[in-house]
């Protein structure tokens, strides 16, 4: 089930924003916390802020990388 979401997680880009279209892993934490404190977002986007969020935070971004989807 983890994994699942990992794989998840490690595929969703932003869908709007200053990184449209961005591997959500990618964007800088700073922006992440902005759109959580000042942005309207539905919950399942909100959802997965909150999850990379929880990941970079304990420096773990390099484990959902190689989890990319390429093409």
């Amino acid at each position: 089930m983890i994994e699942h979401q990992l794989i998840i997680i490690a595929n969703f880009k932003m869908p709007y924003g200053k990184y449209k279209d961005e591997y959500i892993v990618n964007i800088p934490e700073s922006y992440i916390i902005w759109m959580l404190n000042n942005a309207t977002l539905n919950n399942n986007i909100k959802e997965k802020l909150r999850f990379i969020k929880e990941i970079k935070d304990n420096g773990l971004e390099h484990l959902l990388r190689p989890l990319i989807k390429k093409g």
